[in-house]
Parts: structure tokens; sequence; C-alpha cells
């Protein structure tokens, strides 16, 4: 017996990779801890649409994770 479980790990493994890649690291800093406001008007909102993206993938893996779940709950084959 597998034990599963609704943690979209791959979402989360896949988010923390881009987070401290040198090119994720690069735009977090210039989005937040950039001396001029030109670059950190530029790069904000760059870096929330990331967010926003990866937030959606992590929330559909987690559907998806939960709707396999109930589905074999029921005794249905995928």
């Amino acid at each position: 017996m597998h034990v599963r479980t609704r943690v979209p790990w791959i979402s989360l493994l896949l988010a923390a990779a881009l987070l401290v890649s040198p090119v994720g690291y690069e735009l977090i800093r210039d989005a937040f801890f950039a001396r001029e406001q030109l670059t950190r008007n530029i790069v904000q909102p760059i870096v929330f649409t990331g967010f926003a993206i990866i937030a959606g993938v992590i929330a559909l893996e987690w559907l998806v994770r939960l709707f396999i779940q109930k589905r074999r709950a029921r005794g249905a084959t995928i």
C-alpha cells in the first residue's frame, strides 16, 4: 500500500528551485531591494505575476491530487 499525500510537492520543489536560481534571486533582489525606483517599478509586476502563476500551479496540483484521491476512495481506477 502506497501512502498518498495531497501536498503539491512537485510544484513546491519547482517554485523553490526557481526562487534560489541565479535568475530568480536577481529578479527578487531587483524587485524589492534595488536602489533605483525605476528598476523596482519595472521588475515588481513581473515578480508578482510570477508569484501568481506559481501559486496557480500549486493550487491546480493540489486540486488534481485531491480529485484523484477522492476518485480512488470511491473505487474507480484511472
